[in-house]
């Protein structure tokens, strides 16, 4: 596979948006999608953009979502303040329907899920955030994608350029690198190792920081 096409959710949020910027950057990929609630406002000649108000809904996109070969969902919420029965229904509902309608579209597609460090794979942890993340990736483990991958990234340093950039992070991005690299990476190998995901697949389907890192070189 000389070049890519991806599919990319959440690009309005920082982790979506550092995820486009090195897709856009990277020549291995040729076209990028991104599907967001509300627009993105950027041009460039690989991108265009599907506005889909309700993921939940993604099935009646399906024509729109095909000719692709992977699909990177980096959409997401804080589960702060929220109960378990709505973070459920944004978390993972909104996550499968959307995946099915890719799947529908591209049945030779690698999807790569976006949950996040801790996630709590036997759903039964006191965190809710951390089993609904795991019951997520759990669910899309069984479709029968070419290939899935579920990153578990922790902290993650912007790439350069990038807008969606909480102000209360930025006094921090230099400096906690410096004191927890092994929990650390930067957004540009969040989003190669993505590409290499598609290109040459890795032998785990859960990522661990240490496992994206080895999966961007």
């Amino acid at each position: 596979m000389d070049n890519i096409k991806v599919i990319i959710t959440g690009a309005t949020g920082m982790v979506g948006e550092g995820v486009l910027l090195e897709c856009l950057d990277n020549q291995q990929v040729s076209a990028v999608l991104i599907v967001n609630r509300r627009h993105y406002d950027l041009t460039h000649p690989k991108l265009k953009e599907l506005l889909i108000p309700d993921f939940l809904k993604a099935e009646d996109y399906v024509a729109k979502l095909s000719g692709y070969d992977g699909c990177f969902f980096c959409a997401g919420i804080s589960s702060i303040g929220m109960k378990e029965e709505e973070f459920t229904r944004i978390t993972f509902d909104t996550t499968i329907a959307f995946a099915k309608a890719v799947m529908h579209g591209n049945p030779n597609i690698v999807f790569t899920y976006v949950s996040g460090a801790s996630t709590d794979s036997s759903e039964k942890g006191k965190m809710m955030w951390a089993r609904v993340k795991g019951k997520t990736e759990n669910d899309l483990m069984k479709m029968p994608f070419k290939g899935e991958y579920n990153f578990r990234p922790g902290f993650m340093k912007p790439v350069i350029g990038q807008k969606n950039v909480k102000s209360y992070f930025k006094p921090f991005i230099w400096l906690i690198p410096k004191l927890f690299p092994g929990s650390s990476l930067t957004l540009n190998q969040v989003g190669q190792a993505m590409i290499n995901a598609v290109l040459r697949g890795y032998p785990k389907s859960v990522l661990e920081v240490k496992d994206i890192k080895a999966l961007a070189k």
